[in-house]
């Protein structure tokens, strides 16, 4: 039987209150343990696109699935499973007073329990190699570190998805190395939404690029970075150094 795409996005138009138009009619499928880069620039429709993944945002035309289950009311509780986002700034993500409570709080909140629970958080921290830092306040870690338990946070619930708001943003270059080693262990799809040119080469073996609300652009990440014309039409820009031919 096959199964179906992680994620399946369909004619996904949205406008925002104030009469803002953030898409017009995305089209993307992603399939199971694919890696793909989102990239564009400010005021593309990223965030706008990310968050109709797992219903935060809703309401427009078109239709989104995760998993072949439509992303509607019925379903968020298992798309909110299936889909995990990491944002920007971990401590949007980390609230309580130790990092094993944070990352056991989605599997409590879902009913686990007991032995059960202390396995499923001790196997989130060791994906993300914090296991020995179940007991420390989240506000007593590095920045990278902090982001790593955010991740842990969501691979406590196991999910099929997991979507990484620009994961690169204010690490150093060891703690950068280290969540691309983390990522690419992970059996999971990954959508990342990111400026990080060599990060998103790195990482995505395909890009999709969001301009005005569209996609204008879907292929090899290598190819779509060697596109001049596509590059500065969408205001990307390839670090000074950094040669994506040689990469």
């Amino acid at each position: 039987m096959t199964l179906p795409p992680s994620l399946e996005v369909t004619g996904l138009a949205y406008a925002y209150p104030d009469g803002h138009q953030a898409l017009f009619g995305v089209d993307l499928t992603v399939e199971r343990g694919e890696r793909v880069a989102v990239l564009g620039p400010n005021g593309a429709g990223k965030t706008t696109l990310v968050l109709h993944l797992n219903g935060i945002l809703g309401g427009g035309a078109g239709t989104v699935r995760v998993a072949g289950l439509p992303v509607e009311k019925r379903n968020f509780t298992e798309v909110r499973r299936r889909v995990g986002i990491v944002f920007q700034d971990p401590d949007d993500q980390l609230f309580m007073p130790t990092v094993r409570d944070d990352v056991a709080f989605g599997p409590a909140a879902g009913g686990m329990r007991g032995p059960e629970l202390e396995a499923c958080v001790r196997r989130a921290l060791e994906q993300v190699g914090m296991a020995d830092h179940a007991d420390r306040p989240p506000h007593h870690l590095s920045f990278g570190q902090r982001r790593r338990v955010a991740v842990a946070t969501v691979l406590a619930m196991e999910p099929e998805v997991l979507v990484l708001d620009e994961p690169s943003s204010n690490l150093d270059p060891a703690a950068r190395r280290e969540l691309a080693d983390i990522v690419r262990s992970l059996d999971v799809t990954v959508l990342m939404v990111t400026h990080d040119l060599p990060y998103a080469l790195e990482l995505c073996p395909r890009s999709v690029v969001l301009g005005g609300g569209l996609i204008v652009a879907d292929g090899a990440t290598k190819e779509l970075l060697l596109d001049d014309e596509l590059m500065a039409a969408h205001r990307l820009e390839i670090p000074f150094g950094f040669d994506p031919g040689r990469a």
